[in-house]
Formats: structure tokens, C-alpha cells, sequence
């Protein structure tokens, strides 16, 4: 038996609170995180199959020791939950049915490294001057709008189209088809190509849905578009979503988070 006694009454509402939407906001050290893996651990015990249970957070650190936590609550049966992070959750799902956007499974998923490369070679190609076009700028400029899920034509829409633009816009094409034909993914993409991948094929929607019966969501309020449109699909059948965040604390702005997700979330 899980001791909940250790809760105070309101993690313990929490905790015990397990069917539909539940937000729990609070501020920081005042454990939220346990809160999370004591519902893991409590959604266990009341026979939830632990493969039916998604929880998701931000680091590969916090995810680790999410795990780790939940182990020592619940056991070896809990290893088969999905404790990840968005991105590690995504290239699962891409590993099994990536073939269906016509990719192979054996992807790759390209580094900071790997990126900087293929944007310059993009900008060679296009006759581009690096000081005029910063490679580090372009490359901020297409992870902001695949965080946004747009691509390259959606993003001149939005722009003030100039010349400039254009010119950037071109670059984010050429990059999009050199990675895909290379077979690889970059960071951002493990999510686009995820929505993608449900929208153009119900069937793995829909097997996603039925299979995470439960999904758990830490620092909500870090979430970007992308990840708050991946919550929204894979809940929206069961609809028993909990997400923990503190409204005062987002910390990634520079990568497309919303604070809106977590304000609109009733």
C-alpha cells in the first residue's frame, strides 16, 4: 500500500482526484512533482495497467529521476510506464510508424552540429552571405516556426515579405528537403513530424489515445504550440489529463513556450 498520509491535503486531493482534466498550480519546492509520481503510483494500485500511463516532462535529468521516484513507490511493475520527455516520447512513437511520411525507421536525429552544417551548406547553395544571413540566426528563425508548426511558405505568409525574407524562406526550404533527404530529423522536428504523423493517419491516433488511458504533464507551463497540439490529440479521448505547473515560472520564452496553455487550461 502506497502511504498518502505523507501528502498534505492538497496534494493528496491531487493524488486521489484521477478522473478527468485536473491543473495543479503551485510554486516552487511546494512538490508538484511528487504529486505526479504518487499518482502514478496511486492510479497503479488502483489497477492501472502501468503501460496505459504517459507522463511527461521537460529534461532527460527530470524524466530519470520521475522514473526513479515512481520505482520506489511502485515497484518493477512500473517500468513499463512512458516517463520521458516530449522529445524521447516522439522519437518512440516515430520509430514504430515514421514509414507512413515515407521516411525510413532508421532516422536520424541531427545535432546542433549537424544542423549548423546543413544551413550553411543550404545557404552555399543559394549564394547566401553568412554575415548578412547569420547561420545561427536562420537556424533560430526555423525552430521558432516549427515550434509554431509552420513551414517555410506559412512562415513568409506571416512575415513582412521581403526581400530579405524571401531569401530566408528559400533557405528554410532547401534545409527541409536536404534533412529529409538524408533520412533525419532535427530536435524540432521529433514533434512536428509526430502531429504530422497522427493527423495524415487516424489509425495511429487513435491507437495512441486508447493506449495512454492516463496522461501526467510537468512544468506545464514550458509548453510550446507543438507540445501543447501533442497533449490535446493523445487526451482528448479519455480526457484524464494532469498537468502541475507554476504560472510564475516559465522559463523557456526563447523556445516557443506559452504561458496561455497553462491559463486557458480550465
Amino acid at each position: 500500500m502506497i502511504d498518502l498520509t505523507s501528502l498534505n491535503p492538497m496534494q493528496r486531493l491531487a493524488v486521489e482526484n484521477t478522473e478527468g482534466p485536473l491543473l495543479v498550480l503551485a510554486g516552487a519546492g511546494s512538490g508538484k512533482t511528487r504529486v505526479l509520481t504518487y499518482r502514478v503510483a496511486h492510479l497503479m494500485e488502483n489497477g492501472v495497467p502501468a503501460w496505459k500511463i504517459l507522463a511527461i516532462t521537460f529534461t532527460n535529468k527530470a524524466a530519470k529521476e520521475m522514473k526513479e521516484r515512481v520505482l520506489a513507490l511502485a515497484g518493477s511493475a512500473a517500468e513499463d510506464c512512458w516517463i520521458s520527455t516530449f522529445h524521447a516520447c516522439c522519437a518512440k512513437i516515430l520509430r514504430r510508424d515514421i514509414e507512413k511520411l515515407g521516411y525510413k525507421r532508421s532516422f536520424t536525429i541531427y545535432d546542433e552540429d549537424d544542423r549548423n552544417a546543413v544551413i550553411k551548406q543550404c545557404m552555399k547553395a543559394l549564394e547566401m552571405d553568412e554575415k548578412q544571413y547569420p547561420p545561427r540566426m536562420l537556424k533560430s528563425v526555423i525552430s521558432d516556426a516549427k515550434n509554431r508548426l509552420l513551414s517555410p511558405e506559412e512562415w513568409f505568409q506571416e512575415s513582412d515579405k521581403t526581400f530579405r525574407e524571401k531569401k530566408m524562406m528559400e533557405a528554410f526550404q532547401r534545409y527541409e528537403s536536404t534533412l529529409k533527404d538524408n533520412n533525419a530529423l532535427d530536435f524540432d522536428d521529433l514533434l512536428v513530424k509526430t502531429l504530422q504523423l497522427m493527423a495524415d493517419n487516424p489509425p495511429v491516433l487513435q491507437y495512441y489515445q486508447d493506449k495512454f488511458s492516463y496522461i501526467l504533464v510537468d512544468e506545464y507551463q514550458d509548453t510550446n504550440a507543438a507540445q501543447y497540439e501533442l497533449v490535446k490529440l493523445l487526451a482528448s479521448r479519455s480526457r484524464n489529463l494532469c498537468v502541475v505547473g507554476d504560472d510564475d515560472q516559465s522559463i523557456y520564452g526563447w523556445r516557443g513556450a506559452d504561458i496561455r496553455n497553462i491559463l486557458v487550461f480550465e
